[in-house]
């Protein structure tokens, strides 16, 4: 390899470099402020020999009792209308084509999803008996949708537009069946696991709003955040990502009530 082939192949991989280091992180954990609550046993009342062997409690808010941990939090980048668009790295647009949810032991597991407009949504049935699955949209742009899906079987759904809000997914048919699904049309967003945990990847640098949303409460507004109580108007957390850094939140406490 000649002198100039050389300066070339540097410069090429201090490029690729710098680029691969213009993303940041957002990390955090949601915890509940005070003591664990005990979920609410589920009045079964159809299919009663198959889905009343499950034990099935009240998922509306879920809270680790060991370490106080809110799973399904959803946590997400925030763009007004007249917003500019996040730009999407080539390491954010590593998705799957497709991202599942399905009806499972007379619930929806998982109980929340999150996808990006460009990923369909299959909608599945594990149980031995049959689920509908009704979709209700907020969007225009979007169809509202409630197919019955027999045991075994798939149902497979593409929306057309992001929705501002997580939409709810239930099943007529066994009431107590609920979700939710974020649509969006850029790919950060997280939703926590059973300790409360979330990490966004590959976020662009710059300062950016994050909203934080939970089924029982919808925004997380009254929170505890750095020892402070506080309140995150519209759950809206602002924060500055930095190339190649990560921002941990640490721990976000809320009583994760509705207003009375």
């Amino acid at each position: 390899m000649n002198r100039s082939n050389t300066i070339i192949t540097t410069l090429v991989v201090a490029a690729l470099a710098q680029v691969a280091s213009a993303q940041g992180t957002l990390k955090g954990r949601l915890v509940f402020d005070g003591k664990a609550p005990t979920p609410a046993a589920i009045n079964v009342d159809k299919d009663v020999a198959f889905c009343g062997a499950f034990g099935l409690k009240s998922e509306k808010l879920v809270v680790n009792p060991k370490n106080g941990g809110v799973k399904n939090v959803v946590v997400y980048l925030y763009v007004s209308a007249r917003g500019k668009k996040p730009p999407v790295s080539a390491a954010a647009k590593k998705r799957p084509a497709e991202v599942r949810i399905d009806g499972q032991k007379c619930r929806f597991e998982p109980r929340i999803v999150a996808i990006t407009v460009d990923q369909a949504l299959t909608i599945g049935n594990k149980d031995s008996i049959a689920h509908n699955s009704k979709i209700d949209v907020i969007s225009a742009a979007n169809i509202s949708i409630n197919p019955i899906i027999p045991a075994g079987k798939d149902y497979k759904h593409k929306f057309n537009v992001e929705e501002r809000l997580p939409i709810p997914i239930s099943c007529s048919i066994h009431p107590w069946m609920n979700g939710y699904i974020l649509i969006k049309d850029n790919p950060y967003f997280a939703v926590t696991d059973e300790d409360g945990n979330f990490e966004i990847k590959d976020l662009p640098t710059g300062e950016w709003t994050f909203r934080f949303w939970q089924e029982n409460v919808g925004y997380v507004q009254k929170v505890k955040f750095e020892g402070k109580a506080t309140t995150w108007k519209r759950g809206e957390k602002k924060v500055k990502i930095a190339k190649g850094k990560t921002v941990d939140l640490k721990e976000v406490k809320s009583d994760f009530k509705p207003k009375s």
